[in-house]
């Protein structure tokens, strides 16, 4: 018992143990679907408000000769950011999470049964905007990439070290805007490293397109190309319509 409250905290930790433990037999099955069929996916995560909807709008644009791309957006409410991304050109599902504040694995293979991405494809996986849960669940991506904007401030690593010591890739986003803000970029750099060794942010403006060209390179190095028309799609059996998900 917590000698504070009283409260049974024990029972909490392992409630919470069996909860990860469900999702990570989850997310690796969704690892081992993504690797049959050579599907890089990558988990988009941040703030709200850091841009990284503007900077999926565009890598939609540019990376869609290379594969098929195709995106999962979670947010509490609306099918705002998944509208954004169809008219971008890409094919993608809105998922509201309601009083949920990340997504988890069983989200995302309900989400790959609706899309049925064929063989090859880009996934882009927009988590909802917090620098806290989105961290501790597993999703089965083939990568995080964490986008940090330039507004936050530098000490973001530092209060959400969790966030940042997952992440494959840091974008600081919204470097237009550095004229106009008293921000230390050595030491936003200093913070991130200080959580992750070797971690350097990769700065880039989604709205002037600063810096993409070395995001799309980066997506590029890890991207299949998609499959030769006619070829035999992955086992998910493809849905006719684009629905939402909803909990909570």
């Amino acid at each position: 018992m917590c000698g504070t409250c009283g409260c049974a905290a024990p029972t909490t930790i392992a409630l919470e143990q069996r909860v990860l433990e469900k999702n990570d037999l989850l997310a690796e099955r969704n690892r081992e679907w993504f690797a049959r069929r050579h599907i890089l996916a990558v988990n988009l995560m941040s703030s709200p408000g850091s841009g990284k909807t503007t900077l999926l709008e565009r890598t939609v644009r540019a990376m869609a000769e290379r594969a098929p791309v195709f995106v999962i957006e979670g947010d509490q409410a609306t099918g705002l950011d998944s509208g954004r991304i169809r008219a971008a050109g890409a094919r993608a599902l809105q998922i509201n999470t309601g009083a949920g504040c990340h997504l988890d694995a069983a989200m995302v293979a309900r989400g790959l049964r609706e899309l049925d991405p064929p063989e090859g494809s880009l996934l882009f996986v927009e988590n909802v905007g917090n620098l806290v849960c989105p961290a501790l669940f597993d999703l089965g991506e083939s990568a995080r990439v964490v986008v940090a904007s330039v507004t936050e401030g530098a000490d973001k690593p530092l209060k959400y070290p969790h966030m940042f010591r997952c992440a494959d890739l840091l974008l600081l986003n919204k470097v237009d805007l550095l004229p106009h803000l008293d921000v230390d970029l050595a030491a936003f750099e200093r913070a991130a490293a200080s959580v992750r060794p070797g971690l350097v942010p990769l700065p880039v403006s989604a709205t002037r397109g600063d810096g993409l060209e070395s995001w799309y390179g980066w997506l590029r190095a890890r991207a299949p190309r998609s499959s030769a028309p006619g070829e035999v799609r992955g086992g998910l059996l493809a849905q006719p319509g684009m629905r939402a998900v909803h909990r909570g």
